[in-house]
């Protein structure tokens, strides 16, 4: 399903956040959920099966979709989002979309930073 440009079409949840938002904040919160997804069912389950993408300039965090996995990590973003930033704060929608094979592993990246 993968082409050479390691990109594949996959269902994906798409989060469009409204002006003031944050957006690093919206980076902690989703490493954040990835985190708890991890500790319920494994960092290897969750590096295995979570990918997801932010662009903080469009305002926009996309989550795949499709597995038990991504989903968990989906429902506890977009549940600490509702808390953090209040429900009328973002949008979520379901989409096919080109969503780069970005595992979660690279969430040790921005932590290391």
């Amino acid at each position: 399903m993968s082409n050479h440009n390691n990109r594949s079409s996959r269902s994906v949840r798409r989060i469009a956040f409204n002006i003031p938002v944050d957006m690093e904040t919206v980076e902690d919160t989703l490493l954040l959920a990835i985190l708890v997804v991890g500790c319920l069912h494994g960092d290897a389950a969750v590096r295995l099966d979570a990918g997801y993408a932010m662009d903080a300039a469009a305002r926009i965090v996309v989550v795949r979709d499709g597995s038990v996995i991504s989903r968990a990590v989906a429902q506890v973003f977009v549940g600490l989002c509702a808390h953090e930033f209040g429900e009328s704060a973002f949008a979520v929608s379901c989409v096919e979309s080109l969503l780069p094979c970005r595992m979660v592993s690279d969430a040790a990246r921005w932590e290391a930073a």
